[in-house]
């Protein structure tokens, strides 16, 4: 499982047009999930991002969690996240997990963080999305499931 977390200081999705959420000051999460991506997985990223200090505390050190500044979270569900891009010009997404199993940890993943007590907003799983995203910082990170000893 990929995370891809923007700290945010205000963003939303689109899908057709119509407004499917929004947050202020939060993480926004791009999440992609592979084919042998399970439960596990999960619950390591779910863990991650409910404890990453990312936000600054009263002397501009990043001490503070995402709980600790009340903040939101706006996830997106995103394929693209395991493009193999190594030859040619045009992507792969074969390591992108099939659909049905994909949406599934996605949602298992966005349940999870809702039981922490987090206001999670969503795009549309497979939709045509449009993201706007006020990135604070900027501050990105990835996490890879997979690259635990990192």
């Amino acid at each position: 499982m990929r995370i891809l977390i923007q700290r945010s200081l205000q963003s939303s999705v689109e899908v057709n047009q119509q407004t499917s959420g929004s947050i202020d000051k939060g993480f926004v999460i791009l999440v992609g999930v592979t084919h042998d991506d399970d439960a596990s997985d999960v619950d390591y990223c779910v863990r991650k991002i409910a404890n990453l200090r990312l936000f600054e505390d009263e002397d501009g050190k990043t001490n503070l969690s995402l709980k600790d500044v009340q903040g939101e979270i706006l996830s997106i569900s995103q394929f693209s996240l395991f493009a193999n891009t190594k030859k040619g010009n045009r992507p792969s997404f074969i390591r992108a997990a099939q659909p049905d199993h994909a949406n599934q940890l996605y949602e298992d993943f966005n349940e999870q963080l809702r039981a922490l007590g987090f206001k999670v907003e969503t795009g549309e799983f497979g939709a045509d999305m449009q993201v706007k995203i006020i990135n604070d910082g900027p501050m990105t990170l990835l996490i890879d499931s997979k690259d635990k000893d990192w």
